[in-house]
C-alpha cells in the first residue's frame, strides 16, 4: 500500500478537478513534515546521518539486486542460502505460496521502478531490455491472479510509468517507445479468462497459455477466493485502460468490487476473508484488516485518488466505520465475526495488518495509526522481525517473517505525516535488524523463526519491490529524486501509477444506484484526506504524546484494548468473562458461567470440565457469551497442550568464512543438555564419528574428542547415539537425516525422543538435522576441515560470537601463561556439562518426557502432533514446536509460557543443482571483506 501525496478535501469538494490541489496540498504535507523534523527540542536528525542511512539502504539493494542477476535470473527469486534461482517445477512444491511463480523472471519485473526511484537510470534501462529481449508471457502454468496482478502487471505499468518519465526529461530511455505498456496489455488479455464467473469475481488462479476451462488448463474448479484477492484489481486494470484506452479491463475490475460491496453484511457493513465466487456466500465469515481483506480496503480509497469516483470512497468511509467501531482496539485490530461483530473470531494478529497505519495516514486517522504502529514496533524490538502472527498478550504464533515490508511502508507514511524524527530511528532499527539478522552472502534470507534466527532460502521478489522504496524514500530528501514522487500513487505492491491517468481515457460508468449507502455520522465525511492543519497542532511533541503510553506495551503490560462494554456502558455492567480470566475457585465467576448456561464438572482426577446448555443461559445474549466463552476455553485449553513440546533449536556456523551468517533450524531432544537453560550454548568444532550411524563404540575417540558429533540417523536409537558419543569424549551432538532431500522447510520440526529408560547420565545437547541441512555442514567440511558451530537455542549476533571468541583466547593465553609459572596452584574445578558455556538460571525446573514402549509412536495434542520416535524410523514425524515467550497473568506479568508454531506455508529443499562449495565462496569473498570492514567500523 502507499500513496506519495495527500490532500486536504471536504466531501463536498471531490472529484477529477481537484487533481491539481491533490498535489498541492500533498507537497503541503511534505514542507509540514519539515518543519516539525527541524523544530527546536524535536531531536531531528542530521542530514548527514539521513545521507549515510541512505547510502546503506542503497548499497543493501545492490547487495539483494547484484545477488539475483548473478545467481538467479532468469528465474522468478533468488534462493538465498543455497545461491541459485528458484524455478517452478524444479523445486519442491511450497504450496500456494509457489503461485506467485510463472517463469517470468518475477523478481527483475517486481523491481522496474525501485531502480529508478533509487536513481539508478542506466540499470533500470539495462533492466527493461532484458524484460523485453528474455520474458515470455505465454508459459503454460497456472499462476495467482491477484499474484500475478500485482506483482507482473503492476511491475510493468510501473516501469512503464517511470520510462515515459525518464524519456521525457531527455537523458535516459530515448529509444522507448511502449514496450512495457505492450507486454503488460498481453498480460492482462491473459488474466481476463479468469472473469469468466456469473458473479464477476475472478477465480483465484488462471493458466497462461490456457485460460481457465480449457481442458490442458488444470485449473477452474476453484469455488472460494479471498476479499483481496478479488477486490485488489482496480488501481492496476484501470490504470491499463487508461494508458491504453481499452476500457474493458477496467470495467472487469469494477464489477468485480461491485459485487463485493453488494455482498457486504449488511447490518456490520463487514466483508469476509473469502468469498464463493459463484453465489457470493461468504465462507469464511471471519473479517479484520490482515491476510484476505487487507488490499480490498487500501484499493477502495485509493481508487477514489486515481479516478475520482465518488463511489469509492463513500464505500471505504462506510467499511472504515465499521472497522474502526468493531475491529479497532486500540491498539489492537482484532478480527470479528461478520454477524455477530461485537464477538472477536481469533486471539491472534497476522503482520499484514502493518498496512493499516500508513492506509490511516492516508485516510487522514493519525492517532489510531501511531498507536498500531508502536505496538508494532514493541513486538518488533522484542524479536528483531514482526512474526507473521502473533497473539493478543504479544507472544508468537507463527514464527517466520518472510521479509515483509509492510510496517516499513506505515513507518514512511508516519513520518511523512508527523514529521517526528522519531520514525527515523524506527527505519534505522529495521536497516540494522536486516543486516544483522537476515543479511547473507548471496543476498537476505527469509527468517524461518524470529525466535531462534534461523533463515529460510527464501528472498520474495516484494522485498526489493518494496522494502528498498520506502526506506530509501524514509531518508531521502526532495534533492535526492530524480523526479517528483508525488506525482504517483503507489499500488499495494509500491508500483508507480501516475496521477494524471485521472483525467485520461475516463471510463464512463454508471453510479451505483441499486444499494442504499449506509447512513453515517457527518463527522465521518467532513474531512477525507489528511490536511496537517487538521491532524495535529505545530508540535513536535504530539506524535509522542500518543506513543509514550504504548512504550512498554510488550514487555511490561497484558493490553487487551478497551473493553467494548466498557467504553458504550461506562459504569454500567460488567464486560463479559474472558476464558483467559476464569478462575474456577471465585464465586462470582460460577455465578457468570451459570447466567451463561455454562455446567461446570469436577472430575475424580481433579480435571474440570465445561458443559454449556444454551436454553439454561439467563438471555439470548448470555447465550452468545456463553458460547464465545466455551471456543475460548478449547482455543486455550488446545494451546496449553500444545505448550508442553520442545521449541526448535539452531546450529550456527561460526567458522571462517561463514561468520554465525548461517543458521539452522534444528530439532530439539528430549534428554541432554536443556540448551534453553545455557544461554551462551555449546560451540565447538565439528567431527564425523565412526561408525557413521554412532550405534557401537566410536573408533575414532581422537577425532571426536572435545569436539561436536556427526552422525547419522537410523539402525539404533537416539539416546544410544547420545551415550556413545559423549563416552568418545564429545562435547555434543548432531544427528543427520539420512531421508534423501529432506528439509526442515517442507517438513515438520523433529524431536529426539528418549529410549524410554532414564536419561539422566546424558549430559550433552543433542539436535537434529534433516538431510538439507546437514549437506550444508557436510558440504563446508569438504571445502574447510576445520567447521565450527554453535548449538543453542537461538541464534546469537556475530558481535556475541566474536566476543566470545577473544574472550576464549584470552583465556587461552593466560591459561599457557600460568602453565609457565613456578608452583602455581590449580583451581578446583566445579562439575559441569562438557562443552557448555553459561549458568543455569535460578529455579529453572526440569521436564522430562518419557518415550512410549511402541518405537514408531508419537504424542499428539489436539491441534498438532509431536514425533517422538524412541527408535529412529526412516520416516519423520511430524512435528510443530514453540519456544517460551512471556505471557501475562494477574498480579505477574513475566511468567514464562510457551507457543506453538504452526507453518503457513511450506518450504524447498535442494537438489542436485546446488553449486559445490568452492563456486559459493569465490562469489562471497567480497561480500566477507565487506562484512569485516562493517564489524570494524561497529566496533
Amino acid at each position: 500500500m502507499g500513496l506519495s501525496a495527500a490532500p486536504g478535501c471536504r466531501a463536498g469538494e471531490r472529484g477529477p478537478r481537484w487533481r491539481r490541489p491533490w498535489k498541492l496540498l500533498a507537497l503541503g504535507l511534505l514542507s509540514a513534515s519539515s518543519v516539525l523534523a527541524a523544530a527546536p527540542g524535536a531531536g531531528a536528525m542530521s542530514r548527514e546521518e539521513k545521507r549515510r542511512l541512505g547510502n546503506q539502504v542503497l548499497e543493501m539493494f545492490d547487495h539483494a539486486y547484484s545477488n539475483y542477476m548473478e545467481h538467479a535470473y532468469p528465474a522468478d527469486e533468488l534462493m538465498p542460502l543455497t545461491c541459485r534461482g528458484r524455478v517452478r517445477g524444479q523445486e519442491p512444491s511450497r504450496g500456494d505460496v509457489d503461485d506467485a511463480l510463472g517463469k517470468f523472471s518475477l523478481t527483475l519485473i517486481d523491481t522496474l521502478d525501485t531502480l529508478v526511484v533509487l536513481n539508478k537510470t542506466k540499470e533500470f534501462e539495462e533492466a527493461v531490455k532484458k524484460v523485453i529481449k528474455d520474458v515470455n508471457l505465454d508459459n503454460d502454468i497456472v499462476v495467482s491472479v491477484f499474484e500475478t496482478n500485482i506483482r507482473v502487471l503492476g511491475g510493468l505499468l510501473g516501469g512503464h510509468s517511470v520510462a515515459i518519465m525518464l524519456k521525457e526529461k531527455g537523458e535516459y530511455m530515448q529509444w522507448y517507445n511502449g514496450e512495457l505498456l505492450h507486454m503488460a496489455k498481453e498480460l492482462g488479455y491473459k488474466l481476463l479468462p479468469a472473469f469468466n464467473t456469473t458473479s464477476g469475481l475472478p477465480y483465484p488462479r488462471v493458466n497462461l497459455k490456457f485460460g481457465v476451462r480449457h481442458p490442458e488448463a488444470r485449473t477452474g474448479t476453484e469455488t472460494d477466493t479471498c476479499t483481496a484477492c478479488a477486490g485488489t484489481l482496480i488501481l492496476e486494470f484501470a490504470a491499463l485502460s487508461r494508458f491504453t484506452g481499452t476500457s474493458i479491463f477496467e470495467e472487469y475490475a469494477r464489477k468485480a468490487l461491485d459485487f463485493i460491496w453488494e455482498k457486504r453484511q449488511r447490518s456490520s457493513n463487514l466483508v469476509g476473508v473469502t468469498i464463493n465466487i459463484h453465489t457470493g456466500d461468504w465462507v469464511r465469515k471471519d473479517s479484520g484488516v490482515g491476510a484476505g481483506i487487507d488490499s480490498y480496503y487500501e484499493y477502495l480509497l485509493k481508487a477514489y485518488v486515481l479516478l475520482g469516483d465518488d463511489s469509492f470512497l463513500e464505500r471505504f468511509n462506510t467499511h472504515y466505520d465499521a472497522i474502526m467501531r468493531y475491529i479497532s482496539q486500540p491498539p489492537l485490530l482484532l478480527d470479528v465475526h461478520i454477524h455477530k461483530p461485537m464477538l472477536n473470531a481469533r486471539t491472534w494478529m497476522d503482520s499484514l495488518l502493518a498496512f493499516f497505519p500508513g492506509l490511516q495516514v492516508l485516510k487522514g486517522d493519525i492517532r489510531p495509526a501511531i498507536e498500531t504502529h508502536e505496538m508494532l514496533y514493541q513486538v518488533i524490538k522484542k524479536h528483531n522481525f514482526l512474526p507473521e502472527a502473533f497473539t493478543t498478550d504479544f507472544r508468537v504464533h507463527w514464527a517466520q517473517h518472510p521479509l515483509r515490508p509492510e510496517f516499513a511502508e506505515s513507518t514512511y507514511f508516519l513520518y511523512k505525516a508527523t514529521g517526528d524524527p522519531y520514525y527515523l530511528e524506527v527505519g534505522k532499527t529495521l536497516i540494522e535488524n536486516l543486516n544483522k539478522y537476515a543479511r547473507v552472502p548471496c543476498g537476505f534470507a527469509a527468517m524461518k523463526d524470529v525466535r531462534t534466527g534461523s533463515h529460510e532460502d527464501r528472498m520474495d521478489s516484494f522485498f526489493l519491490a518494496e522494502m528498498f522504496k520506502y526506506l530509501y524514500l524514509l531518508f531521502a530528501d526532495k534533492e535526492d529524486m530524480i523526479f517528483d514522487i508525488e506525482d504517483y500513487i503507489f499500488t499495494t505492491e509500491a508500483h508507480l501509477l501516475p496521477l494524471w491517468l485521472s483525467t485520461t481515457n475516463q471510463t464512463i460508468s454508471k453510479k451505483n444506484t441499486s444499494t442504499e449507502y449506509t447512513e453515517l455520522d457527518d463527522s465521518n465525511f467532513d474531512w477525507t484526506c489528511p490536511n496537517t492543519q487538521i491532524l495535529f497542532p505545530n508540535d513536535p511533541m504530539f506524535a509522542q504524546s500518543i506513543r509514550e503510553p504504548l512504550k512498554n506495551v510488550v514487555d511490561k503490560s497484558c493490553p487487551r484494548g478497551i473493553s467494548r462494554a466498557e467504553e458504550s456502558l461506562g459504569s454500567g455492567p460488567k464486560p463479559p468473562l474472558r476464558a483467559r480470566d476464569f478462575m474456577a475457585s471465585n464465586p462470582e465467576h460460577l455465578e457468570i458461567l451459570k447466567k451463561m448456561g455454562v455446567s461446570l464438572i469436577h472430575l475424580k482426577d481433579g480435571r474440570v470440565q465445561l458443559v454449556q446448555h444454551a436454553v439454561q443461559a439467563a438471555s439470548s445474549l448470555d447465550a452468545e457469551d456463553g458460547l464465545r466463552f466455551m471456543q475460548e476455553m478449547i482455543e486455550l485449553s488446545s494451546q496449553q497442550q500444545k505448550e508442553q513440546q520442545l521449541p526448535p533449536r539452531a546450529v550456527q556456523i561460526v567458522s571462517h568464512p561463514f561468520f554465525g551468517r548461517v543458521v539452522l533450524t534444528a530439532g530439539p531432544a528430549q534428554f541432554g543438555m536443556d540448551l534453553s537453560k545455557h544461554k551462551a550454548g555449546t560451540r565447538g568444532f565439528v567431527a564425523t564419528i565412526k561408525p557413521y550411524n554412532g550405534c557401537s563404540e566410536i573408533t575414532n575417540p581422537e577425532a571426536v574428542k572435545e569436539k561436536i558429533a556427526l552422525m547419522q540417523r537410523g539402525q539404533c536409537m537416539f539416546a544410544e547415539k547420545a551415550r556413545n558419543i559423549q563416552k568418545a569424549g564429545a562435547i555434543g551432538g548432531i544427528v543427520i537425516d539420512d531421508n534423501e532431500g529432506s528439509s526442515s522447510d517442507t517438513a515438520p520440526l523433529f524431536q529426539m525422543a528418549g529410549d524410554g529408560k532414564n536419561t539422566d547420565d546424558i549430559t550433552i545437547p543433542m539436535l537434529f538435522l534433516f538431510n538439507k541441512e546437514g549437506n550444508i555442514i557436510l558440504d563446508a567440511i569438504r571445502e574447510y576441515e576445520a567447521v565450527e558451530v554453535l548449538l543453542s537455542d537461538k541464534a546469537k549476533d556475530r558481535a556475541t560470537i566474536f566476543k566470545d571468541l577473544e574472550m576464549e583466547n584470552m583465556d587461552q593465553k593466560s591459561s599457557e601463561s600460568d602453565a609457565h609459572k613456578p608452583n602455581s596452584e590449580e583451581a578446583p574445578s566445579d562439575s559441569q556439562d562438557a562443552g557448555a558455556v553459561g549458568e543455569e538460571p535460578e529455579g529453572g525446573g526440569e521436564s522430562s518426557a518419557v518415550g512410549d514402549p511402541d518405537p514408531l509412536s508419537a504424542a499428539s495434542t489436539a491441534s498438532a502432533s509431536v514425533s517422538m520416535a524412541k527408535e529412529d524410523p526412516h520416516t519423520s514425524g511430524p512435528a510443530e514446536a514453540s519456544a517460551p515467550e512471556p505471557a501475562c497473568t494477574p498480579g505477574d506479568s513475566q511468567l514464562q509460557e510457551q507457543n506453538t508454531q504452526t507453518e503457513a506455508t511450506s518450504k524447498a529443499h535442494w537438489d542436485s543443482k546446488v553449486q559445490p562449495m568452492e563456486s559459493i565462496l569465490a562469489d562471497w569473498n567480497e561480500d566477507i571483506e565487506a562484512f569485516e570492514m562493517m564489524e570494524k567500523d561497529e566496533l
